[in-house]
Formats: structure tokens, C-alpha cells, sequence
């Protein structure tokens, strides 16, 4: 049994669900509310002038052959389906597709998707039988031989019944017109508690319909981690999308930098040309790779077996990985974000893994009461650490990532999860010069580029799944995640804004959950903003929303530090 079938979703007292025909106290809506699928259409006249019998009749005939030729489409869309179905091959699971089913590393991927307009249900069904649906993961169920425990697990094909997967919830339109914002959030947390049919493909995507302070509507995604990562789930979004100026193209994505430091172990061998000593730093360059790999390595064994992060307000408890979880998010500014980078000449990475230093700190000194400066700056020295999730891709490009969405074996991007793990220190300190977590961030983030860490993460946890099993690696991968503090990523989205089968996107809100963390913490650019997205756990952090105000006030200062620098 999944564990997280027997989460109380009645946990939370504040929930503003009810479904529409109760008159009983708003309750939390349960799983059948949450799965009920509600699509009325009108089929009655618009013109209320009326028309000649002979136009009636015309339009009626002309309505009557649209819909067989729609219902002849339909059809041999289904049978086109169905022999894609039979002829397809089963496929193996990949390891991190298989850790990711364990009971302890249950976990979900989720984006909230902000939209321009109300939902056009006709043109969203178009859309996703047109992409989605046709995916080889998306239209696929995991099966397993339980009479062998030797046999792995794998992905066969199914015919998908997009009524399934699109859910339309019933809610209390009370609560949607008074508060939709604190409705969504809710929504998504009783979300956390509900598990999946796997004998189903493991997606959804939840319809909510009423218009919140940031959006017209709002489109909820969810999907199990084991049909693939953040990356493929975001690079699927953008072929499914197309840019807003021109419906005719991919959305543009973000010019990459003129020059760019990337990890050592990618730069090139400097000519000879370049003399002795351009040759003798390039294989010094090698040399300190070794040693921090090495380094990297060791920290990152001793920490799944014993090496755990110190007790603070930010770290989960045991078993946090089945508890609800609430989803809140903030809007930061992509251009404040920016003139750090360029006062600080560091890459915007640097300045996001600044400001959540920033903001941890301001966060953990306020819930420890200690309001003595003196025995703040004796604690400099208190560090928690992150997993960060890397994507190993060789072509990270999202316009290339979005050729997944083809089934052709032959594609230069590989969908899945091609992930490595690294260990991210963040230091817990308060400085008098907000540049100062710029720095740290920066030197952090240079010493990590110098490190084959999430290369040989990824490997060996594929080599430890087949020598000892699938249970061994997600007990070693589980207990690297339980004794680090948080998990911490970012990605970077369209440039511009896009469409979602027609409908304008607002902004996108991607997060995960199952994992034994009790804080994650993510940053999804998007136009000229960036979505920081905090999940949290919901008993520990009640205050998720004053720890969003740590993240947005730690930026204003740091860029208003950064404007008096420049």
C-alpha cells in the first residue's frame, strides 16, 4: 500500500473545499471530490431571433455533418492509438525510474500554471490528444512480474482515456470568489495527500476555472517523478506550447551568455600556441578536479550513511516524506536579479543561491529569537546543506529537449531522468554587507563547477541499483536526502510570453513532493519575473508565506547594496 493513501487530507482546519451540493460547514474535499469530472455543454439556441424552418434545417444538416466528420476523425484517431498500442514494445524502466516507486522515495512532480483566459475545454482536449497523449511515456502504464523479484519493472502501452486525466473539481464557489488565491494553495496541499492509479498512465492535469489575483485561470500538472525530471517535465511544456507573437514557432528562449565558465572537465585544451604555462594551469585545472571529486565523494557517501546537518527550524523530522505539503509561491523581479549579476560579475545562479543564503538566515535568526549581534557574528560558522539536482544532459538546450516529445529513437535529447545530485552547502550567517552572501554563493558555486560530483552520483547509483538491487539504492538515496536540510534547483523557462493550446500562460509554478525534505526550494524564470516556489512541510512551516517575505526582502537589499556598488 502507498503510505500516502493513509494521510489525513482533513489535517488542515482552514481548507475552503465543499462541493456544490452540500450544506453542511465547508469540509476538505475527499479523493472522489477532488476526481469528480464535471463538464456541462450548452446545446441550447444563442439566436433567440430564430430563423426560416429552410435555415434551421441547413444549419442542422451542416451541424449534423461536422459532428460525424469530428466523430470519423475521432475515430480513426482512436484506432491509429490502438495499433500504436499493439505494436509497441515494452520497455524497461530505468533505475531512477524504479527508485523513484519506492515506498520512502514516493515522489511527484507538480506545476501550477497560470492562464490569461478561462479555460476552452474543446481546444485543451485538441491539444493534448494532439501532443501529450501521444507520448511514449504519457500514454503508458508500469508493469511488474510480482511472481519474480528479479524481474524489473516496465513501461508498456495502454489506450489513454483523456477522461482520466482531466479533473475538474467541484468547488465552493463561495470560496473561489472570496479567497481563490487561499483556494488554489489549499487545493494543491490536499493534492499532496492523494496517491495516484497506476493502472493508469501517472499524470493529470486539474482544471480550475475561476479567475485569482495573478490569472484568468489556473491549469495544475501533475505527474509521477518516474515518467521523467524536472527538465523533461519543463521541455514537454514547451513543445506544447507556442509563442504568443507567433503561434507559428517555439516560444524563444534566453540567449545564452557571450562567455561562460563552464565546468572544468568541459573546457578545452588551450593550444600550443598558448605557451607552456596556459598548458601547465589547464592540467593543473585536472588535477584540482580529482581532488574535489574525491572530496565531493566522500562527503556525499558519509552523508547517506551517517553524516547528518545540525538540528535547526528549517530541517524536517522523521517521516516528513508522507506528510502534506503546501505549495506557495511569490513573483521575484528577473531584471533586479540581473543587476546583481552584473555588479557582482557572477552568473545568476550565483545570485539566487545569494539571496536563499540570505533569506534561510533571516529566516532561522528570527525563529531562534536571537536578536544579539554579538552572538551572530560568534555563529557564523553554522551551515545547512542542500541536495541540488543536476541535469547531465550533453545538450541542455530546452528548443532541442523539446524533440522528446517524439517518440523517434534517434533524437539527440534523451527523456528521463538524467539527474545527478550534488551536495550544496549554504552558510547561516548575518552580514553587515548583503553583497557578502553574493560572494559565498559565488565561491560555492565556482568550487562545485570544479567537481565531477553529479556525474558520478548519477552513474554509480545506476551501477549500485544493478549490483545490489533497487531497495539498497533508494535506502542510500533516501538517507543522503534525510540528512540534508533542503532541496534547491532552478531552471530557466521562455523568454517570452507563450500559449498553452491557445490559452496565454502568466507565469509557471513548478515544485515536487514525497522526498524527505520539509523544505524545497525552487526558482522558475519565466518573461522578465522568476516564480520562487517554496514547498513546505505543512504542520512545521505554518509561516511559509512570512518565509517567501525573507526571500523577496533579502533581494531588495542585496539589490539595493548592489545599485550603490555600481
Amino acid at each position: 500500500m502507498d503510505p500516502r493513501s493513509t494521510a489525513d487530507p482533513a489535517s488542515s482546519s482552514t481548507s475552503t473545499y465543499s462541493t456544490t451540493t452540500t450544506t453542511s460547514p465547508t469540509p476538505t474535499p475527499s479523493p472522489s471530490s477532488l476526481r469528480k469530472r464535471v463538464l456541462s455543454i450548452d446545446t441550447s439556441s444563442r439566436d433567440s431571433r430564430g430563423s426560416p424552418g429552410r435555415e434551421r434545417e441547413s444549419k442542422a444538416r451542416q451541424e449534423e455533418e461536422e459532428e460525424e466528420s469530428v466523430m470519423a476523425s475521432a475515430a480513426a484517431s482512436e484506432a491509429e492509438r490502438e495499433r500504436d498500442v499493439e505494436a509497441a514494445v515494452p520497455v524497461p524502466m530505468s533505475p531512477a525510474g524504479r527508485l523513484f516507486r519506492e515506498t520512502n522515495f514516493n515522489c511527484y512532480i507538480v506545476a501550477v500554471i497560470g492562464l490569461g483566459a478561462r479555460v476552452d475545454v474543446a481546444a485543451a482536449r485538441a491539444g493534448l490528444e494532439a501532443t501529450l497523449v501521444r507520448h511514449p511515456r504519457f500514454c503508458s502504464v508500469q508493469v511488474s512480474d510480482e511472481a519474480s523479484k528479479r524481474a524489473k519493472p516496465r513501461w508498456v502501452r495502454t489506450t489513454v482515456n483523456l477522461d482520466d486525466h482531466l479533473i475538474f473539481p467541484e468547488l465552493d464557489p463561495t470560496a473561489t470568489s472570496a479567497s481563490p488565491d487561499q483556494v488554489i494553495e489549499d487545493y494543491m496541499s490536499t493534492l499532496s495527500t492523494q496517491p495516484m492509479d497506476h493502472s493508469r498512465p501517472l499524470w493529470e492535469l486539474h482544471v480550475l476555472d475561476f479567475p485569482t489575483s495573478e490569472a484568468a485561470a489556473t491549469v495544475a500538472v501533475r505527474m509521477h517523478h518516474s515518467l521523467g525530471d524536472g527538465v523533461s517535465l519543463l521541455s514537454l511544456l514547451i513543445a506544447c506550447t507556442r509563442s504568443a507573437a507567433d503561434p507559428a514557432r517555439l516560444p524563444a528562449l534566453p540567449p545564452a551568455p557571450a562567455r561562460r565558465d563552464g565546468p572544468v572537465y568541459a573546457r578545452r585544451r588551450p593550444p600550443l600556441s598558448a605557451g607552456i604555462v596556459a598548458l601547465a594551469a589547464w592540467a593543473w585545472s585536472y588535477l584540482v578536479l580529482a581532488l574535489h571529486t574525491l572530496v565531493d565523494v566522500a562527503c556525499f557517501v558519509a552523508t547517506s550513511l551517517f553524516l547528518r546537518d545540525a538540528r535547526t527550524p528549517l530541517m524536517g523530522t522523521e517521516g516528513v516524506e508522507f506528510r502534506r505539503k503546501r505549495f506557495v509561491h511569490c513573483t521575484l523581479s528577473l531584471d533586479d536579479v540581473k543587476l546583481v549579476k552584473n555588479a557582482m560579475k557572477c552568473t545568476v545562479n550565483d545570485v539566487l543561491v545569494g539571496v536563499t543564503s540570505a533569506a534561510l538566515s533571516r529566516y532561522y535568526f528570527r525563529k531562534e529569537n536571537d536578536t544579539n549581534s554579538e552572538k551572530r557574528t560568534r555563529r557564523k560558522r553554522i551551515r545547512v546543506r542542500s541536495a541540488l539536482l543536476v541535469n547531465i544532459r550533453k545538450t541542455p538546450g530546452l528548443h532541442v529537449l523539446a524533440e522528446m516529445m517524439n517518440s523517434n529513437k534517434n533524437n539527440v535529447a534523451r527523456w528521463g531522468n538524467l539527474i545527478g545530485y550534488i551536495v550544496l552547502p549554504f552558510r547561516i550567517a548575518m552580514f553587515h554587507d548583503p553583497l557578502e552572501y553574493i560572494r559565498q554563493g559565488k565561491r560555492t558555486v565556482d568550487r562545485k563547477k570544479s567537481s565531477l560530483e553529479a556525474i558520478f552520483t548519477y552513474w554509480s547509483g545506476n551501477l549500485i541499483v544493478k549490483l545490489f538491487g533497487i531497495k539498497t539504492a533508494a535506502a542510500l538515496c533516501h538517507g543522503m536526502l534525510a540528512n540534508t536540510t533542503l532541496s534547491f534547483s532552478s531552471m530557466v523557462g521562455p523568454a517570452e510570453k507563450v500559449e498553452f493550446y491557445g490559452h496565454p500562460i502568466e507565469y509557471i509554478a513548478p515544485s515536487v513532493y514525497g522526498h524527505p525534505h520539509a523544505l524545497t526550494v525552487h526558482y522558475q524564470s519565466y518573461m522578465n519575473i522568476i516564480k520562487l516556489v517554496l514547498a513546505v512541510d505543512d504542520a512545521q512551516f505554518p509561516d511559509a508565506h512570512q518565509l517567501l517575505d525573507d526571500f523577496a526582502e533579502s533581494l531588495r537589499l542585496i539589490r539595493q547594496a548592489a545599485s550603490t556598488k555600481s
